[in-house]
C-alpha cells in the first residue's frame, strides 16, 4: 500500500480515550502497525508495534515504570522510543539504534489522535466547541468496524439520499426521496454545505430527535467536511434544540477502516446513552451491509491473484487452438502480468495484452508454465 505523504500528515482517530487504559493497545493506521500505552502521568503515546531486538509486537507487554516491556525478553522503552533496559544485559550502555518509532499523538473530545509523518501536521482537528460544553451532553458510539476504504465510510456519511431507502423509518421517508437543491463551498481545507430535508419521525424504539412533528417531518442539516476523513454534522429543527455529529474515521488500510461517532445534544440529557448507541449500531449495520457488497465496483482488482499455487500447462508456443491442456481463463480487458517457468529455469516475468475480442487470456505467453497470474 503506497500512503500519500500529505496523509500521512495529518491526524486520523485511532482509538476511543477509555479503550487505552493501562495496558497496551493494538490498532493500525495507514497499513501501520501501533501500539498505545499511557505513562503516570495519564499521558496517551503511540509507536510502531515493534521490539525492535525480534520483532515481536510490543501491544503483547505491559506497562512498567513509564516504559512498554516486550513480552518476549522484557527488553523497555520510554516515550521517546528509545530502549532504556536490557535485562540480559550487564552492560549500562545501550546502543542507540535500539529504539522504535514514536509518532505525533494526542487526545481530544475522547478520541486519540495519530499523525505519522516527522513534518508538522497538515490540517489541525477540526474545533467543535460543543463538545467541551456543559450544557451539552456527549454520547460516544462505535466504533465501527468496516470492510472499505475510510474514503467509502465518509462518502456514506454524507449521502443522504440513500436514507429512504436503507434506513426507511429512521432518517428517511420513501415517499419523499427527492434530495433538495444545495450548494457546496470550499473554505481551504473543509467543505460546507447545508440542506433541509424530508427526515423520519421519531420511532417508538429510537426517539433520539427533537422534532415534535409527526407528519412530513423536515430536518436542517448542516455539513462541514474536514480532509481527509472527518465530518461535523450539526442538526436543527427551527427551535433551540440542535445536536451536533462528529465522525471520524480511521483508514487501517486500503480495504478497512473504523468509524468513530460522537454525538452531542443539548436536550434529552437524562436519556440513557444506551439509545443513542443501539441507534447508531443499527444505522451503521444496516449501512455496512450496502456499502461492503459494492466494493467490488469500486475498486480496481490490483494485485489481486488469479491463478497461485496450481501452474498452467502452456506447451507448444503461444499460439494455437484451445486444448484440454490450454485451459480458457475468461479475463476482463486489461493488462495482465504473468510468470512464467521455462524447463526448470527460473521464472520470468511478462506481461499480455488481453481486448474485448480475445479467446482466451494467455495466447501472447511463451510455452512453460504459468505460476501466478495477477492483475499488471
Amino acid at each position: 500500500m503506497v500512503i500519500p505523504e500529505k496523509l500521512r500528515r495529518c491526524w486520523h482517530p485511532v482509538a476511543y480515550g477509555h479503550d487505552v487504559t493501562g495496558a497496551p493497545h493494538a490498532t493500525r493506521l495507514l497499513d501501520e502497525a501501533l501500539v498505545l500505552w499511557r505513562s503516570s502521568d495519564g499521558r496517551a503515546h503511540a509507536m510502531r508495534d515493534l521490539c525492535i531486538h525480534r520483532g515481536t509486537a510490543l501491544s503483547l507487554g505491559w506497562v512498567a515504570d513509564d516504559c512498554i516491556v516486550c513480552p518476549y525478553h522484557a527488553w523497555r522503552y520510554d516515550a521517546t522510543g528509545a530502549c532504556v533496559r536490557i535485562p540480559q544485559s550487564t552492560h549500562t550502555t545501550i546502543p542507540v539504534k535500539a529504539r522504535t518509532p514514536v509518532y505525533r499523538c494526542q487526545e481530544r473530545y475522547g478520541l486519540i489522535w495519530v499523525c505519522l509523518a516527522e513534518a508538522d501536521p497538515a490540517y489541525a482537528v477540526p474545533e467543535v466547541p460543543e463538545l467541551e460544553s456543559e450544557t451539552w451532553k456527549v454520547v460516544k458510539t462505535g466504533p465501527f468496524a468496516w470492510a472499505t476504504d475510510a474514503s467509502r465510510q465518509v462518502e456514506n456519511f454524507t449521502d443522504f439520499g440513500h436514507f429512504p431507502w436503507v434506513h426507511p423509518g429512521l432518517l428517511g421517508d420513501p415517499e419523499r426521496p427527492v434530495v433538495p437543491d444545495h450548494h457546496v463551498e470550499t473554505r481551504g481545507h473543509v467543505l460546507h454545505y447545508q440542506v433541509v430535508r424530508p427526515e423520519a419521525a421519531n420511532s417508538d424504539d429510537f426517539p433520539v430527535f427533537a422534532n415534535d412533528q409527526t407528519e412530513r417531518p423536515v430536518r436542517r442539516s448542516r455539513y462541514e467536511l474536514h480532509l481527509p476523513y472527518t465530518i461535523a454534522l450539526r442538526l436543527g429543527w427551527g427551535g433551540d434544540k440542535g445536536m451536533v455529529y462528529f465522525f471520524a474515521s480511521q483508514p487501517v488500510d486500503e480495504d478497512h477502516c473504523a468509524g468513530y461517532v460522537t454525538i452531542a445534544r443539548n436536550y434529552d440529557r437524562e436519556q440513557p446513552a444506551s439509545v443513542l448507541q443501539d441507534f447508531e449500531d443499527t444505522i451503521f449495520n444496516q449501512d455496512r451491509v450496502v456499502v461492503e457488497a459494492s466494493e467490488h465496483f469500486f475498486k480496481e482488482p490490483k494485485g489481486q491473484e488469479l491463478i497461485s499455487g496450481r501452474p498452467i500447462k502452456i506447451p507448444g508456443g503461444a499460439g494455437g487452438p484451445q486444448s484440454p491442456d490450454r485451459p480458457m481463463l475468461e479475463l476482463p480487458p486489461g493488462k495482465y502480468q504473468y510468470s512464467v517457468r521455462l524447463a526448470g529455469r527460473n521464472a520470468r516475468n511478462d506481461t499480455v495484452e488481453v481486448t474485448a475480442g480475445d479467446a482466451w487470456g494467455l495466447m501472447s505467453a511463451p510455452s512453460g508454465e504459468v505460476l501466478a497470474l495477477q492483475i499488471y
